[in-house]
């Protein structure tokens, strides 16, 4: 049976994996300078630590094995070897783990990673302030939440008298718009005192029927115009993609691009539409996707740059 290839469109821009600096021999008689990373002591106080290096620890990683001073910040990372030919270095959002080969001293590890710094420190930073954005969206539910929905704000309304309905939950708009405020208001069948479970589990499902609604629509709306045919639509929760195509023409796609502006949701629709054509990124990749939505840079880059409520 032939395999099915799969590509697939990244959530959140969630792990960076910095360029492979080219191979390098090890020289004959390296001197073993001063280290500025050093492996993390068991047994020993994270404060202990670091009133010992006087710098305030700016970045940890939960398995962190040891530690660099990178300008002002220290930095623990996760060190581990590899069977690699280069030393590799990835950010997510956890932390830095770095990679070496078997072969490659603790020394020629510490100048690759001072040697990276300026990298490292960006990709930490924008992690750590994506963390804060999506934190910062974290929704309390209950009677009056917001949550977006199509790029629009949604009030959530606990109404019983919903609750022998169909669907449960009916969508409601207000014409008397007051800017700066929702104007859309979702009224659920859940009794004035639901749990937050209960509330958050009832605007999850009515989102997930949207996004069937709509994503079967735009399927269908760009499937014709790029010369394909998919399958199979399959909502998909996965914590670090967007969309993933299979040859056999079933496309995944995450409910929670239901929250984004129709434009994005059709960036991402029509990515994965594409792969049935070229199932790969190359630029003839990025030519078919322009040719149904020409402004795909602007879209992509909304689309990692937003933070979404954590569920």
């Amino acid at each position: 049976m032939q395999r099915l290839l799969q590509l697939t469109l990244d959530l959140f821009d969630t792990a960076v994996a910095a360029p492979d600096p080219a191979p390098q021999e090890p020289p004959a008689r390296a001197p073993r300078a001063k280290r500025a990373t050093t492996p993390l002591k068991p047994g020993l106080g994270r404060a202990e630590h670091l009133d010992s290096v006087l710098v305030p620890a700016s970045f940890r990683h939960p398995r962190a094995n040891r530690e660099a001073v990178l300008g002002d910040s220290v930095v623990a990372y996760e060190f581990r070897r590899a069977r690699r030919r280069t030393i590799g270095f990835m950010v997510a959002p956890e932390g830095l783990t770095v990679s070496a080969p078997n072969w490659v001293p603790l020394y020629e590890v510490d100048a690759a990673v001072q040697g990276k710094s300026a990298w490292i420190l960006r990709k930490l930073g924008d992690a750590h302030d994506r963390r804060q954005r999506t934190e910062s969206a974290r929704i309390d539910w209950r009677n009056g939440a917001v949550f977006p929905y199509l790029g629009e704000q949604v009030v959530v309304v606990l109404d019983p008298a919903h609750a022998f309905t169909e669907v449960g939950a009916v969508l409601r708009t207000d014409p008397r718009r007051v800017p700066g405020e929702p104007h859309h208001s979702l009224h659920l069948g859940l009794p004035h005192n639901a749990q937050a479970p209960q509330i958050r589990d009832a605007v999850q499902a009515w989102l997930m029927r949207q996004a069937t609604r709509l994503f079967t629509e735009r399927l269908e709306h760009f499937a014709p115009r790029l010369g394909v045919r998919w399958r199979k639509l399959v909502l998909s929760n996965a914590g670090t993609r967007w969309g993933t195509a299979h040859s056999d023409g079933v496309i995944r796609l995450n409910w929670r691009l239901i929250h984004f502006r129709l434009p994005v949701i059709d960036y991402v629709v029509a990515h994965e539409l594409s792969h049935l054509r070229v199932m790969d990124h190359s630029p003839r990749f990025w030519e078919t996707v322009s040719t149904v939505v020409p402004d795909y840079p602007e879209l992509r880059a909304q689309l990692k740059g937003e933070a979404l409520p954590p569920w």
